[in-house]
């Protein structure tokens, strides 16, 4: 097959499915099994050494897409699964191209992680064949740019080059991530030097002049507003930012936002202007500006320091020349927008930090969770415990109404759908079991003496409600919470072994 202008083949349409199916040559030999690795480190050597793509790349292109969270086989914002994002949604179907091409089945590729890094191979390889690279251009990672700007399905020069540059600047960085069962893997930085071709810069925006302008596509906005602009509404994207913002130029989305801010150095892109009406919020749409940020709720290694002062300083920006409260009455999540289903931007995302970074009150956004020890709380009851009751009521998915520390008939409702979805006694007042489950819910990563972070805090907090004992909540599984975990799993019968996997979070999570 004569070689494509490498440029022309990275924007090419994907009808060309059935050619490529055909013409994708994984190498004959199977690879050999390095047992040092883990199982994601073996599944990316064994996808590069069949297909004959640099693993590092593979790498770079998974972390970029999810962090190497394959978020058991729910699909992201766009439709696409698994840790390479293989999509299937009415315009882009890389998913259904790896399923031809590795043989698997879709449901396989969506949930099986090392079927879903050889689907994501098999397709870059697809690529290559399809634009002429030989076995040596395949060897230089540089080469590979306008291919892995074609996976990121945009048609847009500007957004495909955002998603292959994000990709690239993580080769250059390097990367050490935490891949599915707490596997670590490193991605040593290199130099990289990537061969761009004639892919275009985004323009600059024509509202804040320090972002990129890749205009959202006219079916998925309103021109005008129908209300003065009173409020900010932060989002996170529940998929990648170059992802996002492809996804916000597909005519069947039906759904945009003004700003996406990249995780890893804060980049911002504009894709609706302010004058217009975004549609992110529902009954927010009409007075607000919806910023999405980059990343998963359940998953705070995206919510940056970089990410957080770049977004601040929009905010802020925006405050002064709408003159909106810098106060968590006008700057709110997506969740407490009224007559949203949504729980982002979750309980990972830090307001009080955030809320300091713009400038303004934290009032009403400082919810506190971790107390030495949780009341029982009924309708009639109120203060700081209630607002965080409500909080993570919200969170979950469950309308508490506005976070006011007062426990009203929405409250009650709310808790009552919450005990119900858990199996708990659904009377509506939140006791030790309730705030066991409300306190744990979210995501189950296993966790040991010398695990950190959020998901450390919430077990904390609900050994703290399930004990009746403080537990100090301050993220760091040390020997004290080691004992809490022992002593948690000696009264439910559980294997005692002082690590938190599926039995203790499903016990915590059941409110036990």
């Amino acid at each position: 097959m004569p070689r494509i202008p490498l440029a022309r083949a990275a924007l090419a349409g994907l009808g060309t499915l059935a050619v490529l199916a055909a013409t994708v040559q994984p190498a004959g030999a199977a690879p050999r099994t390095d047992r040092s690795e883990g199982p994601v480190a073996h599944a990316f050597s064994s996808a590069a050494a069949e297909y004959g793509v640099p693993r590092d790349l593979l790498i770079a292109l998974g972390y970029s897409e999810t962090h190497l969270d394959g978020h058991h086989g729910l699909p992201s914002q766009a439709g696409g699964y698994g840790v390479m994002h293989l999509v299937s949604n009415p315009d882009q179907h890389t998913l259904e191209l790896a399923s031809r091409l590795t043989g698997d089945t879709a449901r396989e590729l969506r949930t099986d992680t090392a079927a879903n890094i050889r689907g994501g191979a098999a397709v870059l390889r697809s690529y290559a064949d399809h634009a002429g690279l030989s076995q040596a251009e395949r060897r230089d990672t540089d080469t590979w740019y306008p291919l892995l700007a074609r996976y990121g399905g945009a048609t847009d020069p500007a957004t495909a080059k955002l998603y292959a540059d994000t990709v690239y600047t993580f080769l250059a960085q390097g990367v050490t991530a935490r891949a599915e069962g707490g596997e670590r893997l490193t991605l040593p930085a290199r130099e990289v030097a990537p061969e761009r071709g004639s892919l275009a810069p985004a323009a600059q925006s024509p509202d804040y002049p320090s972002a990129l302008w890749v205009p959202a596509n006219a079916a998925n906005y309103a021109v005008g507003r129908t209300a003065a602009i009173s409020k900010v509404v932060i989002h996170v994207t529940q998929g990648s930012y170059a992802g996002t913002i492809s996804w916000f130029q597909n005519p069947s989305a039906q759904v945009s936002a003004h700003y996406v801010v990249r995780s890893s150095d804060g980049q911002i892109t504009q894709t609706v202007r302010e004058k217009d009406t975004a549609w992110h919020a529902r009954s927010g749409n009409a007075s607000g500006i919806g910023i999405e940020h980059e990343g998963y709720i359940d998953d705070p290694s995206w919510f940056t320091d970089a990410m957080y002062r770049s977004s601040a300083a929009l905010t802020a920006s925006l405050c002064a020349r709408y003159g909106i409260p810098k106060d968590r009455a006008h700057i709110v999540g997506h969740s407490e927008v009224p007559g949203n289903d949504h729980t982002d931007p979750g309980p990972n995302w830090n307001w009080t930090y955030y809320m300091q970074l713009v400038g303004g009150s934290t009032g009403g956004g400082e919810v506190q969770l971790s107390f030495p020890s949780y009341d029982t709380l009924r309708s009639g009851s109120t203060g700081a415990q209630v607002s965080a009751a409500q909080s993570l009521l919200n969170a979950q998915g469950f309308d508490a109404g506005t976070v006011d520390g007062s426990f009203g008939t929405k409250t009650a409702s709310a808790a009552t759908a919450f005990q119900k979805a858990r199996g708990l006694s659904a009377d509506g007042v939140v006791g030790a079991r309730t705030w066991t489950a409300l306190l744990s819910a979210g995501t189950t990563p296993a966790l040991s003496q010398g695990s950190t972070g959020a998901a450390v805090q919430r077990l904390q907090r609900a050994l703290t409600a399930a004990l009746g004992r403080t537990v100090t909540a301050d993220g760091d599984f040390g020997p004290g919470t080691q004992q809490a975990v022992r002593d948690y799993q000696t009264s439910r019968s559980l294997g005692v072994d002082g690590q938190v996997g599926p039995a203790t979070w499903g016990a915590l999570q059941a409110g036990r």
